[in-house]
Parts: C-alpha cells; sequence; structure tokens
C-alpha cells in the first residue's frame, strides 16, 4: 500500500478549491485513493463539514444520497479524538436503526474509523468505546425515557424527522435529550435529516434562533459518489413531484393550508405492521376525458382482515388512447389479482366499459358516477386516513402530491389540471368500505 502522503502535500490539496481537489483525488489511483481515505477534510463537501462559530444544534436538512450519515460519524470521530473523556449520546429513530446505520452502516462509525483508533461496539450494553477513553451510548427515540438521566457531552441525531411523533414521543426525547447535555463548556447536538413538515422539525427550523446553524444540500451534490443509472432512475420518478423536492431536494414541504392530506399524515400511513391476510382487492379507474394530456388515474388498494385498507399500486398512464389505459387497467387487475374494477363513468359512460371489456373479457367492472364533487367524496377517506385506516405500500410521489392539493369544501391546487390519480384512490377505497360494517364503538350512556 502506498504510505500516506507528507502533511505539507495534504495541506496543498486541502488548500485547493473544492472541485479542483476532488479532481485531483478522482486522479489518483485507487492504492493512493485508500492511502488517504481517513482523512475527511479532503473528500468532505463544505455543507458535510461542522460551521465555525458558537452554535449549540448543527441541524444538516438535506436529500437522501446528500452524505448526511458520513458527515454526522465524521463529526463525531473529530470530537473524539479531540476530547478524550467524551461522552456522545447516538439517537435513531430505533435501536435497530441507530445500530444499523449510526454504527455498522457503510457511512457509520465503524467504517470509516481508521484501524489503529476504532472503537469497540458492545452490542449489550449498547455502548462503542474508543482506545482513548472516549464513549458513545445508543438511544432509541421511540423511548424517550431512556434519555431521562444520563448525561452527555454532545450528541448525534439521526433522521430526527422521522421520530415516531405517537404521544410526543419525538418530542419528549429530544427535550430529554437536551436536558441531559450538562457535561463540559460546550454541549453540541448534530442533527442528520431528510427533512419533513413534522412538530420537531418546525420547532427546530422555528425556535432556535442563533443556537442553530443549518446546512443544506441535495441528491444532486453527491452525483460524483453515486450510480449514474440510480440517479436517473430518481429523477424519473421523483423529479417533476413535490415528494421529490423533499425526499431529494432536501426541501421542507409546507402543507396547503385547508387541505384534506397533510403530509404527515401520509408520512404516518407508510408505518404499521405487516399486512393481515387480504380480503378484497380492488383497482379504481379515472378515465381520462382526452388523450391530448389528461391521466389515467389506476390505484390499487386492498382491504385487510384487520380493517385496514393498504393502497398497493399507482399505475396511473398519461397521454394515452382507450386501448392503452384500458390496457393498463387489466394488467393492474391481474398483476393484484383484483375483485373488481370500479371507474367512474361521468367521462364517457358505457364506453368506458366497452373499453375495459375489449381489453380483458373477464374483467370485473363496476361504473360508478359521480354525483357529489371531488372534495365530498374525498373527505370521507381522509378520515380514513386521520384515523389511521389506511397505509401506504410505499412512495407513492405523484398520488400523494394529487392528495395533498385537494381542498376541504372544494377545489384542488396540486399539480395537474385534475387530481385523476387521487381521484382514483377514492373510488377504490370507498368501493372497499362500502361493504364493511363499522368499527364497534364504546358509547356513553
Amino acid at each position: 500500500m502506498t504510505p500516506p502522503p507528507a502533511s505539507a502535500q495534504l495541506e496543498i490539496l486541502l488548500a485547493l478549491p473544492e472541485k479542483e481537489r476532488f479532481r485531483k483525488l478522482k486522479a489518483l489511483r485507487k492504492s493512493e485513493r485508500e492511502a488517504l481515505r481517513y482523512h475527511w477534510r479532503l473528500w468532505a463537501r463544505a455543507a458535510q463539514l461542522a460551521p465555525p462559530g458558537d452554535w449549540r444544534i448543527w441541524l444538516i436538512c438535506a436529500g437522501r444520497g446528500f452524505g448526511k450519515t458520513r458527515a454526522g460519524a465524521e463529526w463525531v470521530r473529530e470530537l473524539v479524538r479531540r476530547q478524550p473523556d467524551a461522552r456522545i449520546a447516538l439517537v435513531g429513530a430505533s435501536l435497530a436503526e441507530a445500530r444499523a446505520v449510526m454504527v455498522e452502516g457503510e457511512s457509520g462509525l465503524l467504517d470509516t474509523s481508521p484501524p489503529e483508533f476504532a472503537p469497540v461496539f458492545e452490542p449489550s450494553l449498547r455502548r462503542l468505546q474508543w482506545p482513548n477513553g472516549a464513549q458513545a451510548f445508543l438511544y432509541s427515540a421511540a423511548e424517550p425515557e431512556s434519555l431521562r438521566g444520563p448525561q452527555h457531552h454532545a450528541a448525534w441525531c439521526d433522521e430526527v424527522a422521522k421520530w415516531e411523533n405517537a404521544s410526543d414521543r419525538a418530542m419528549r426525547a429530544w427535550d430529554n435529550l437536551q436536558l441531559g447535555l450538562r457535561l463540559g463548556d460546550r454541549p453540541r447536538i448534530a442533527a442528520t435529516t431528510t427533512p419533513r413538515a413534522v412538530p420537531l422539525m418546525r420547532r427546530l427550523l422555528e425556535g432556535n434562533g442563533k443556537d442553530l446553524v443549518i446546512s443544506r444540500g441535495t441528491l444532486a451534490d453527491n452525483a460524483d459518489n453515486l450510480p449514474g443509472r440510480f440517479l436517473a432512475a430518481m429523477q424519473h420518478d421523483y423529479g417533476d413531484t413535490a415528494l421529490g423536492r423533499q425526499e431529494l431536494g432536501g426541501e421542507m414541504l409546507a402543507d396547503i393550508e385547508g387541505a384534506l392530506w397533510t403530509r404527515a399524515m401520509l408520512e404516518q400511513a407508510r408505518k404499521g405492521g405487516p399486512p393481515q391476510e387480504v380480503v378484497r382487492t380492488v383497482v379504481g379507474v379515472d378515465p381520462p376525458a382526452s388523450a391530448r394530456g389528461d391521466e389515467c388515474g389506476i390505484v390499487v388498494c386492498a382491504l385487510h382482515g384487520d380493517g385496514t385498507i393498504r393502497v398497493l399500486a399507482d399505475a396511473s398512464v398519461a397521454r394515452a388512447s382507450p386501448e392503452r389505459w384500458a390496457r393498463a387497467v387489466a394488467e393492474a387487475a391481474a398483476a393484484w389479482s383484483a375483485d373488481r374494477v370500479v371507474a367512474e363513468a361521468n367521462q364517457g359512460g358505457a364506453m368506458v366499459e366497452s373499453v375495459l371489456r375489449a381489453a380483458e373479457v373477464s374483467l370485473p367492472v363496476r361504473l360508478v358516477h359521480a354525483s357529489r364533487g371531488k372534495a365530498a367524496r374525498a373527505e370521507p377517506v381522509a378520515a380514513l386516513y386521520e384515523a389511521g385506516r389506511v397505509r401506504h405500500a410505499g412512495l407513492f410521489a405523484k398520488l400523494e402530491d394529487q392528495l395533498c392539493g385537494l381542498m376541504a369544501g372544494g377545489g384542488y391546487e396540486g399539480p395537474g389540471r385534475s387530481p385523476d390519480r387521487a381521484d382514483a384512490l377514492v373510488w377504490a377505497i370507498s368501493e372497499l368500505m362500502a361493504g364493511t360494517p363499522p368499527r364497534p364503538r364504546v358509547s356513553q350512556l
């Protein structure tokens, strides 16, 4: 292995402008790059380095793939090197995530530490111990009381926007952590997260004044270190969506005042245990009025044995001829073994059914007529989301953008001319709930 370059050569590289430095580093042989891998300041972008000043909270608010985890791990490593008596809290959304990402991940503390100064991880004690005596302890934000009592010099909090909001757990975990940061003269927190409009994020951004410094960034900032096909796929799937602005661009999206759905509701819908046995599956269809730009909304939903509904797929197609969108409906119904297709008949009446039958003779089709406005149809479905009875099997960026644009009392303020995907979801869920008996309630006498 090529020995590390002299400190003078390192200083020369560090003095170069960022782009030129990266260009020279990429030109090195593999063995030379390997010898330099632990010199973080050579590889880091400016937004990945702790800013100067007398701050108390450093918030890295950036899109996925930006390099947030590496920045957090390297900040901890530098702190440990300078402070042998350091006691550091590592707080993740869960203990499993803290271990898998912050400790054992490919950008975590074990992988980023040089062999001669690597910490020893003791899983049973939830502890890392460095050769110089510094220690770090793992905590779960879902267990706020575990942070009540322990004292620390510093903390690294990962994905704070993902922390559990039920019963104010995220807030209580943050408060207990801060109350325990009472060792040393300058206790500090580094928080790395993709932004989401949750209460803790709003509190951090609105209420910390000069104590808070923010570093922002996007997926594209780290393009040199990511596969080209991955970048192309992300741009294709999410590039023109509001969810893409949040998840890839690191922008915290504000909810539209008066909308039936909020981002927090949709984030909550992605949580929950494994799905129960499927009772019934429906494909909702909102046919386009024309093939000149309108989308055909095609959304697959399933009712489970515990009474919850899971959104399985968004198979919508844009600028499609009747034959093409009908074939897409038939393929979605076959792929998910649908029991029924529910299609709005207002835009073409019986023609809708004949087009679908031409695509697949055996397709079970039910036509529905929109006698009420979009908001009136959507309100009961939004109420199911609020009650925690709807789950999403994944990220449905374009569908979720449309849901967040449906307004209470009428109107649409989302992307596109019409919420075709959202309408298809509403038809599917309404059909699933039509034959479902109401859940028993405790009445007060």
